[in-house]
């Protein structure tokens, strides 16, 4: 890239940045601290004061590693068994494993409620076998919170080991095999070094979005959080700023353990694949470790069903109370997810939102992409850090911060959050396509174009005619991916949309739940429409980019 351009899209990039990123959290973190006169910690010790907001503190923190934990259970052996064995039915299973991400939890809440609650399925099924009602939504729904993103969130973590241990070169372990080496020693010395890394990178980002997020504990009405704090403080936060310093508290934190993520998966060396090496060769099981396979897969495989199933029974239930399963069915809420004044509106909202978004990001995917991969310098890694920022910066802070730099201006979000949402949507979604785009240019190498501008070519026409139609696949799947999860953004709608015909679908599904009626089927049934169509652009994503698809839920680009 010519120098001239070089520096206007850098400058351009750098100034988009600090408006809509550095410029607001700057601004929560000068309100928490900053009295209008004086520098205070008065705010701060105010938040570790409170004991009701020390003890939401503590159960966010509970439901990310017990979330993490859980997601560690379910997808460590799930990686092994797809990439170290063989086994039928397992290209079918490595699909069904997947599922879960194709439903944003907070969707899954309104179908698990009927089948965990005191008088749901589930307590019916025990008590029909004479066992007496379990509450599992007990200490205000926290059970149901973490089970819920537990089974959403396990995909990201399972992508992420899988993509570090497919990568593994089995010459590398026969050697050792023939050296003497023992399996403990093998698996410490080889190929936990190599799966560290992966698990950390999967780890920090299921950590994260459990810790933050608002949605699944406002459907479950788990109030006592800190992600539903910040949200409780949203109306009054120009009379009241302990709600910035609640912001900077979960900033703060999500930061720090973001940073010890990268710096621990920093500090291993991870053993890659060498050039020739024909990849990992899976062992054929023994009928018992079949049957344990299969005996977890079931399960695995109808907890992760679970959410689905119940929300689409709720979609279609006309009648549903002290009952295993509805008493009669309907397709009107479906009808209603298409008809209703609200739901129109948040699924028009949603498309235009979502794909003005995804076209910024694909614009600015493969500038920043190109940029990284074919440019070397001090800078790219200060922009490679700038760029996957956004992964450390929950959706409801970045909101928040929004909503306090630009109150009282044109991009006032109460008088018209359409402009501020779009841009919440690029800025928190860029890392996904940029990662793609990244992939696409590491894939295609440089011969080509050098070929190209050998023969004359100009900058312009080498990348029309041959960078453009090599990335098209891999900018499509980054496109989709990032256009399924701003249909899905949650913490960020929820707070920017106050207006009911501003409201997107994440909005529009929480605010029909809350009402009474059909309010929760016809959300259910707009979950399901949701459902196909997240699965939709994750199964076309998936295709596009095959053994990549983990690539893009990595907490660096390499």
């Amino acid at each position: 890239m010519r120098k001239a351009p070089f520096y206007i899209f850098v400058s351009a990039l750098a100034l988009f940045f600090f408006a809509f990123l550095i410029f607001p959290l700057f601004g929560i973190l000068k309100s928490s601290v900053w009295d209008g006169e004086h520098f205070t910690f008065a705010y701060l010790a105010a938040v570790f004061q409170n004991q009701s907001i020390r003890a939401s503190f503590f159960n966010s923190l509970f439901i990310g590693v017990a979330v993490t934990a859980l997601t560690t259970f379910i997808s460590l052996p799930l990686a092994y068994f797809f990439t170290r064995a063989t086994f039928p039915l397992q290209r079918l299973f490595s699909g069904l494993v997947l599922l879960p991400m194709i439903m944003p939890p907070f969707v899954g809440a309104l179908g698990m409620r009927y089948l965990f609650a005191r008088c749901g399925s589930v307590n019916l099924i025990l008590n029909s076998f004479g066992i007496p009602s379990v509450d599992f939504l007990g200490g205000g729904g926290l059970f149901g919170v973490v089970l819920l993103e537990a089974l959403h969130l396990y995909p990201i973590m399972y992508l992420n080991v899988t993509a570090s241990l497919a990568s593994l070169d089995e010459s590398l372990l026969e050697a050792a095999r023939m050296t003497g080496a023992k399996p403990l020693t093998i698996w410490r010395k080889i190929i936990l070094p190599l799966f560290l890394p992966g698990y950390f990178a999967g780890a920090i980002l299921v950590f994260i979005w459990a810790f933050t997020d608002l949605g699944t504990p406002l459907i479950f009405e788990f109030r006592n959080c800190l992600a539903v704090n910040i949200f409780d403080r949203v109306t009054d936060m120009h009379s009241n700023a302990v709600g910035y310093a609640l912001v900077l508290l979960m900033l703060i934190s999500t930061c720090v353990f973001f940073l010890i993520s990268k710096a621990l998966s920093k500090d291993v060396r991870v053993i890659s694949t060498s050039k020739g090496a024909q990849g990992t060769a899976g062992k054929k099981l023994g009928v018992p470790a079949l049957v344990f396979v299969y005996a977890f897969l079931a399960v695995v495989t109808l907890l992760a069903l679970m959410p689905h199933i119940s929300v689409i029974l709720v979609a279609v239930s006309d009648k549903w109370f002290m009952s295993i399963l509805p008493e009669t069915y309907t397709t009107r809420h479906f009808v209603g997810a298409f008809t209703h004044k609200l739901a129109v509106s948040g699924i028009r909202n949603s498309l235009f939102l979502s794909s003005a978004a995804t076209s910024c990001d694909i614009i600015l995917g493969i500038m920043v992409g190109y940029l990284l991969a074919r440019n070397k310098g001090w800078w790219r890694e200060a922009l490679d850090a700038l760029i996957m920022l956004p992964l450390a910066v929950p959706g409801i802070v970045l909101a928040f911060s929004y909503l306090s730099a630009f109150s009282g201006t044109r991009l006032d979000p109460l008088k018209d959050p359409t402009a501020l949402l779009i841009i919440c949507y690029s800025v928190r979604r860029l890392p996904y396509i940029v990662r793609s785009v990244y992939a696409g240019f590491q894939h295609i190498g440089e011969a080509m174009e050098e070929a190209a501008r050998s023969l004359g070519a100009g900058f312009a026409r080498v990348t029309k005619d041959i960078t453009l139609p090599l990335l098209s696949t891999h900018i499509a799947a980054g496109a989709i991916l990032t256009f399924a999860f701003c249909m899905f953004e949650v913490g960020a709608t929820i707070l920017l949309a106050a207006r009911e015909w501003d409201y997107p679908i994440s909005k529009t599904i929480y605010a029909l739940n809350m009402r009474l009626g059909d309010g929760p089927c016809i959300a259910s049934a707009m979950g399901v429409i949701g459902m196909v169509l997240l699965g939709g652009c994750l199964i076309v994503s998936g295709a596009l980019l095959g053994k990549k698809m983990g690539e893009i839920f990595r907490g660096s680009s390499n």
